[in-house]
């Protein structure tokens, strides 16, 4: 069992940044493939980034990027997500993910394990 705990979300003005973070406790962190996600009111969730457990390779959605980074301190046990330049429509709340594994995964069903999510808001 992994237990996730995002933080870092917030109220921010367009072409701001914020930095997310995703606490793992449980099984042993370095051996998990992790993810970013998003779900804004009345939209589906949506994949943001990927990283595999050895923090070698990433993957984004063409709509951050650019202006997003995830990496990661296996470490720390921790996983982030930097954005940068924000956009109004980047509003949703951000939920972290978990799944054993090293390859990248996209879909929301790939993941085995998920945080309670934590709000962003960007103001035009």
């Amino acid at each position: 069992q992994v237990q996730l705990v995002e933080s870092g979300g917030g109220l921010v003005q367009a072409g701001g940044s914020l930095r997310l973070s995703c606490a793992a406790s449980g099984r042993t962190f370095s051996s998990y493939a992790m993810g970013w996600f998003r779900q804004a009111p009345g939209k589906e969730r949506e994949f943001v980034a990927a990283i595999r457990w050895s923090g070698g390779r990433t993957a984004y959605a063409d709509s951050v990027k650019g202006r997003f980074t995830i990496s990661r301190d296996n470490a720390k046990n921790t996983v982030y997500l930097q954005m940068n330049s924000l956009k109004p429509e980047d509003t949703a709340v951000y939920y972290c993910a978990a799944r054993p594994g090293d390859i990248l995964y996209y879909t929301s069903r790939s993941y085995d394990y998920w945080g309670q999510g934590t709000q962003v808001t960007v103001s035009s």
